[in-house]
């Protein structure tokens, strides 16, 4: 069965979760430099059966841009163009670096708050876990 991937994209640094072999379950899977993420991503797709690309889409609280919307609407393009066997699917990423801190802070990891690269990963989890649910009830 196809795994689904998360993307949360950032202008440095991209945090990336997938799924099981099921579909069911979301975990992290790692941070890449942003520069490097179609590189990472083709090694990926050419490895693993991925049929759903989930891509966070940062909004503000009143449903306006911040200042990365603009470039993840362009990667969504570019995924499109370069997976087109794979769906790409804008999920709500608000709140999900704070969640991602919360959950390490919980997790009496604080020292960990710190390392980015964890953050990411992380909030690329959650919007999968995210996606996921909402996929249940549909």
């Amino acid at each position: 069965m196809p795994k689904i991937l998360a993307i949360d994209f950032g202008l440095k640094r991209t945090g990336l979760a997938i799924t099981d072999d099921h579909a069911i379950i979301a975990s992290p899977l790692t941070t890449v430099d942003s520069s490097t993420l179609m590189e990472f991503l083709l090694q990926l797709l050419g490895k693993e059966s991925i049929s759903t690309i989930v891509l966070g889409f940062p909004t503000r609280l009143d449903g306006s841009d911040t200042h990365i919307t603009e470039n993840v609407r362009i990667l969504q393009e570019v995924l499109a163009k370069q997976f087109p066997q794979c769906e790409i699917v804008l999920q709500d990423e608000r709140f999900s670096s704070s969640r991602a801190m919360e959950t390490i802070h919980l997790a009496g990891k604080k020292k960990h708050m710190k390392q980015k690269s964890l953050v990411d990963k992380l909030a690329a989890t959650l919007i999968l876990q995210d996606y996921l649910s909402q996929q249940s009830f549909q």
